[in-house]
């Protein structure tokens, strides 16, 4: 009869409905197929992970987030030097608005969105900078069964160009951009998800790129998103993460909203991430 070998790694809870954080390894000493897959159980169980004090260099990082996917390129900002998949995550002293500064899923405007986000500090304020999750799981859970059956038929349309979100991403736009900064990409997805791993069905609209319901005008569609907004960032569903340089966040994009704070002025803050490949929603 096999051994069953004890848990590497620790979890612990950081809110109840999302998040944990996980410690006991060293991924500057390298992993294995055994640990990738600890920690990929309680991405899957939590949503989002993060792992203290993991100062791995852009080369490492960008391995280590391989052992979840496959790496992709972000459309509107160029990646950094010697490494084009990893895009830089910055507010410079001067700048007002913050990268991605808004309530929202990673890219839900392309017709397969990335199935996870990966973030690693680099450089912090001396205050602010945290980043809020929320769970798309939980609010949909929450939700009554009638409104259930109504969202049930929907789909999202969602646009790059939503003016909110775009004023946050100009300042890295100016620095690096690509051949597709300027244009507007746009996707429909079901409201409600049906995560392709767990089973569980999750919210898939957000502020920063929902514009309106398919076959519905904007003006029709507002009531309803405006309600679904607020509802799926509820605080019972929500779980705030203080950084520290080499933490490492590890999120679940197919069901995950994210939202960096925006509370730093007159400092800079630079992360590095990469998005993992995902599939059309369904």
């Amino acid at each position: 009869m096999a051994a069953v070998l004890a848990p590497r790694i620790k979890v612990r809870r950081i809110g109840g409905a999302i998040g944990a954080e996980l410690s006991g390894f060293d991924l500057t000493h390298g992993h294995d197929t055994a640990l990738i897959a600890e920690i990929r159980a309680a991405w899957l169980e939590h949503g989002v992970v993060f792992l203290r004090n993991q100062p791995l260099a852009p080369a490492g990082f960008q391995a280590f987030a391989e052992q979840f996917g496959e790496v992709v390129e972000y459309p509107f900002v160029r990646g950094i030097d010697g490494h084009p998949l990893i895009i830089p995550v910055m507010k410079l002293p001067h700048e007002r608005n913050n990268f991605g500064g808004i309530w929202h899923t990673d890219t839900a405007y392309l017709e397969t969105p990335p199935m996870a986000t990966l973030l690693i500090a680099r450089e912090l304020p001396p205050y602010g900078g945290d980043t809020l999750f929320a769970s798309g799981t939980a609010a949909y859970e929450a939700l009554s069964p009638g409104m259930q059956r109504m969202l049930a038929g929907l789909k999202g349309v969602n646009t790059s160009a939503k003016a909110d979100v775009t004023k946050t991403r100009e300042d890295r736009i100016k620095d690096a951009p690509t051949e597709l900064s300027r244009k507007e990409l746009i996707a429909e997805h079901p409201v409600v998800r049906t995560h392709p791993e767990t089973g569980r069905k999750a919210l898939y609209v957000n502020t920063a790129h929902t514009e309106r319901f398919a076959g519905m005008t904007a003006e029709e569609s507002a009531p309803l998103l405006a309600y679904l907004h607020a509802h799926q960032v509820r605080p019972e569903f929500t779980c705030r993460f203080t950084w520290q340089v080499g933490d490492i966040a590890l999120w679940d994009n197919r069901c995950v909203l994210h939202n960096p704070v925006n509370d730093y002025h007159g400092h800079k803050r630079l992360m590095h991430r990469v998005t993992l490949k995902g599939d059309r929603p369904a």
